[in-house]
């Protein structure tokens, strides 16, 4: 079931590797399919190196293993609702990718400082407030994906969310787009903390500059790349 998807996770998941931005078994990403709203992704605490197309959970919007062998990831609920919350995602990531981390948990959203910044999100990348003992308690991974949802303005401008003393969670309309979110997320995260040790001064980018790289790339009358 969903071969085809499968083996995408699975790129995906290796990505993170790739770019790293995982160690160990720190991270997950998953995909929704479009035809059953059946969601592939990594299974809990399998190692990197031996991990196979096989190996993903498909499970229903719900969260019951629909297939697969393994437990699926223990933050499935998070990605649940944010699946649940935005129609349009096709991908979720979670990592504890180093720099973006940092931020997260100092409880600080990344500034706008730059145009590579501003290429991606348009404004600062917000941190979530901090989990209730009562949310950490009970449905802890759920309510991770309401802190997020309740601090996003908009999903597709600014389309990652750092979560207070936790980590980050990017998103997109396919796998590989939310993957790509999360490696330049980091980037950005560490070109931002680098920029404050230089000069803590530093102001954010100007709004002029900031539209014109955005919606360079997004906007309606993008001329960014090939058509």
């Amino acid at each position: 079931m969903l071969e085809e998807l499968k083996k995408r996770v699975l790129d995906q998941n290796l990505a993170l590797v790739k770019h790293g931005l995982v160690v160990l078994t720190w991270g997950n990403v998953s995909a929704r399919d479009t035809d059953t709203g059946y969601i592939v992704i990594k299974p809990s605490g399998v190692s990197y190196d031996t991990m196979r197309a096989e190996d993903m959970v498909v499970v229903d919007p719900d969260g019951n293993v629909i297939e697969g062998k393994y437990r699926p990831s223990s933050d499935l609920p998070t990605h649940l609702y944010l699946y649940r919350a935005y129609p349009s995602l096709g991908g979720v990531v979670h990592t504890h990718s180093t720099y973006a981390t940092a931020f997260a948990q100092s409880g600080r959203g990344i500034p706008a400082y730059g145009t590579t910044h501003a290429d991606a999100f348009y404004g600062s990348v917000p941190c979530s407030r901090e989990l209730t003992d009562e949310e950490i308690e009970q449905a802890y991974e759920w309510n991770t994906g309401r802190v997020i949802v309740e601090s996003v303005v908009d999903a597709e401008a600014i389309p990652a969310m750092l979560v207070k003393n936790h980590g980050v969670f990017t998103w997109g309309k396919t796998p590989e787009k939310a993957v790509e979110v999360a490696v330049t997320l980091e980037e950005v995260a560490k070109m931002a903390l680098l920029t404050e040790q230089l000069n803590r001064n530093t102001p954010p980018i100007k709004q002029r500059l900031l539209d014109k790289h955005y919606f360079r790339k997004h906007g309606k009358n993008a001329y960014y790349g090939q058509t």
